[in-house]
């Protein structure tokens, strides 16, 4: 048996003309040269993605934009009706109190409102005020039948249209809105006077015009 010298270690056989570095293993090729693609394909992922995210916070704007529209249309109609609501109440309301307000009126003509009675009919009458309760109505006004009601007829010599000659009971109405057209008496031109006063204007006209011959030594002669 051949004895192993201590403290040296047996190396593998190197080739002759071959170095050390040969001898060892080679390093596994780097993944330098992959990495680029990888890199370009997660990119590429996460522009898709962030695409994805822009189109859904589009779509999501859109639908909010939509809510707030819708609920600002909700909010108009609701005020418009409850305006509504409150015009038709208070119209219904004061239409009852007319014959009350006519009353005050008559009584008012005949010198009859005095003492209690009066204050308490001019602090109806300010309440109905401030509720929008407006009174028209004046004699001499042209007739319009939107707003009169003709009651009484008649022929004028002296008015040149259908006039409103008498107010029989005054109208109401509630801003633009007429809760009772004014009932009245209406006088008309008399069918005769316009022929009349079309004739006199005639005359006139001839009468001015030999005045205006005389002032110039008569007519032209030929």
């Amino acid at each position: 048996m051949t004895e192993e010298t201590p403290g040296f270690e047996e190396k593998p056989d190197v080739p002759s003309g071959a170095t050390s570095d040969d001898a060892e293993p080679k390093a596994a090729p780097s993944e330098e040269g992959a990495a680029p693609a990888g890199d370009a394909n997660e990119s590429a992922g996460l522009v898709a993605q962030l695409d994805q995210v822009r189109t859904a916070l589009h779509e999501r704007t859109l639908d909010l934009q939509r809510l707030q529209a819708e609920y600002q249309n909700y909010r108009r109609r609701v005020e418009r009706d409850r305006i509504a609501v409150k015009e038709i109440a208070v119209a219904n309301l004061l239409t009852e109190l007319l014959p009350v307000l006519d009353d005050i009126g008559r009584a008012r003509e005949h010198g009859e409102l005095v003492g209690g009675f009066k204050s308490v009919a001019e602090s109806l009458e300010t309440v109905a005020a401030k509720m929008g309760l407006q009174q028209f109505g004046k004699e001499g006004e042209p007739f319009d039948p939107t707003i009169h009601e003709a009651l009484m007829h008649s022929y004028a010599p002296d008015v040149t249209e259908t006039t409103c000659v008498a107010i029989l009971q005054p109208g109401y109405r509630i801003g633009e809105r007429t809760i009772r057209p004014a009932r009245v008496a209406v006088a008309e031109p008399q069918p005769g006077a316009q022929t009349v006063k079309a004739e006199g204007s005639e005359e006139k006209t001839s009468e001015a015009k030999q005045a205006d011959d005389k002032e110039s030594g008569g007519p032209d002669e030929g």
